[in-house]
């Protein structure tokens, strides 16, 4: 059933998703203080591709709540409400609903991405 839903999921919204990461990634990444912060963002990049099947755990510290606050004005505004249009616009019909449900995942990930962990 996982494999099912990640082949809707990437058709669907997850493909858009994808991109939205990797571009994030790509300008964090044009300096070295935000290096780790793209490779974050790849990371996340990939994990948009497949969802289904995988937990996100939050936690971290007080530098993963710092670094989430820079992360929040810059880029995860964006993100959170490309993420939310999607689910919202999934959710319209009851076959979208489990994606719409992933989407907003997604937006809170979009949040806090630094102190997360897929598992």
């Amino acid at each position: 059933m996982n494999t099912l839903m990640n082949i809707l999921w990437f058709i669907f919204c997850g493909f858009w998703q994808m991109i939205g990461w990797a571009l994030a990634g790509c300008l964090w990444s044009i300096t070295i203080v935000g290096l780790p912060v793209g490779i974050q963002c790849f990371k996340f990049a990939g994990f948009c591709a497949m969802p289904f099947g995988h937990q996100i755990v939050y936690g971290g510290g007080t530098g993963s709540f710092l670094l989430n606050l820079i992360w929040i004005f810059i880029s995860g505004i964006p993100l959170a409400l490309s993420a939310l249009a999607n689910g919202a616009i999934l959710c319209l019909s009851i076959i979208g609903i489990p994606l719409g449900l992933q989407c907003f995942k997604f937006a809170k990930l979009a949040f806090m991405p630094f102190g997360t962990r897929v598992m």
